[in-house]
């Protein structure tokens, strides 16, 4: 079974057919000049196309961890694969909407991004300066929580990550909803019956997909809602969003008393290596500042010492990065396996 994506074809087809998962194609060989950074050669071409954009420090490394899970989860598959299973082509299917969703993340999908000004998407108004999160339900309880009186400048913090996680919520449900329009675009153009049950299959997928993250995003909200209007508790378990939101999923599961203090604790070491991260990002984006004023200044030893902190502190996110990305996943496969479904990316 090849893998098509259409996604990527103005980025990096070069005489091979876009998507097709080969060894040939897609694995790096040693020889030539070309730093490899990843095993699949599509991936370290995505890699080596946000080096060429200049994305900011922090959103490189996030692309970084994001590319390393992906190529985790492909090689993963390509085994599965060769041992003759997935063969309703369901994990293929959920590789693709994966990187799909990566490559429309960080704009590198080829398309102009026009999610925030389409009104048959979840934010329709008018972008005003001065908006904190594009959103007027967001921004609106933002402002409320500012004025509130209610948190403490620590607090204020937790809930400000806690809305942005959320906005970040709202973006993926958007690309995911492009990526099932276009699905569906092409399932119009179906003339045999057998592939066209093949694409139903994928399409009620996505379907699932969008309703399952339409849920996430009402229960994050009204989440969001009560915290603004209450305030903290004195028992809130967890600071970090992605940490509470995994909380609240374990909660609604069929996990068993055990089993959910075992993940409680589990959540605890989660969110550590959450904090960790913040960390390293923060001092990585300060070492890019550092960075770029003493190229400013031109003295020479300074800019030298001045880039290796920063490419070690790079490092250091990418690495953290991917550990926390990986634990998180860990622990989505594991609360969904006790009856939730739920899209880890």
């Amino acid at each position: 079974m090849k893998m098509h994506f259409t996604l990527l074809f103005c980025i990096f087809v070069v005489g091979t057919k876009a998507g097709k998962y080969s060894k040939e194609v897609n694995e790096q060989s040693d020889k030539g000049d070309n730093q490899v950074e990843f095993r699949i050669a599509k991936i370290n071409q995505v890699w080596g196309k946000a080096i060429k954009m200049q994305l900011a420090p922090v959103r490189l490394s996030e692309l970084h961890s994001d590319l390393k899970i992906q190529e985790k989860d492909e090689l993963q598959w390509k085994k599965l694969k060769a041992e003759g299973l997935d063969e309703d082509g369901e994990r293929e299917a959920k590789l693709r909407r994966n990187f799909s969703i990566i490559l429309a993340k960080y704009g590198m999908d080829g398309k102009k991004d026009t999610r925030t000004l389409d009104s048959n998407r979840l934010k329709d108004h008018d972008v005003k300066e001065g908006d904190t999160f594009d959103d007027p339900r967001l921004d609106k309880l933002w402002n409320k929580a500012k004025t509130s009186g209610k948190f403490s400048d620590e607090e204020l913090q937790s809930l400000l990550r806690e809305f942005q996680h959320h906005k970040d919520k709202i973006n993926e449900y958007n690309i995911v909803m492009d990526t099932v329009s276009r699905t569906e675009e092409i399932h119009k153009n179906v003339i045999s019956p057998l592939e066209g049950d093949v694409k139903e299959h994928v399409l009620h997928q996505k379907h699932d997909d969008l309703k399952q993250r339409m849920r996430d995003l009402n229960q994050g909200f009204e989440r969001l809602r009560k915290i603004t209007h209450e305030g903290y508790s004195d028992d809130t378990e967890f600071k970090e969003p992605r940490v509470t939101e995994l909380w609240e999923m374990a909660k609604r599961s069929n996990l068993s008393e055990d089993e959910l203090d075992s993940l409680k604790e589990e959540l605890r070491h989660f969110e550590t290596k959450v904090e960790k991260h913040h960390h390293y990002q923060e001092q990585l984006e300060l070492s890019h500042q550092k960075l770029k004023h003493v190229e400013a200044l031109g003295d020479e030893d300074h800019i030298v010492r001045s880039k290796e902190k920063y490419q070690t502190l790079a490092e250091k996110a990418r690495e953290m990065g991917y550990k926390m990305k990986k634990h998180l996943q860990d622990i989505t496969n594991k609360i969904s396996r006790n009856g939730l479904q739920h899209n880890e990316l």
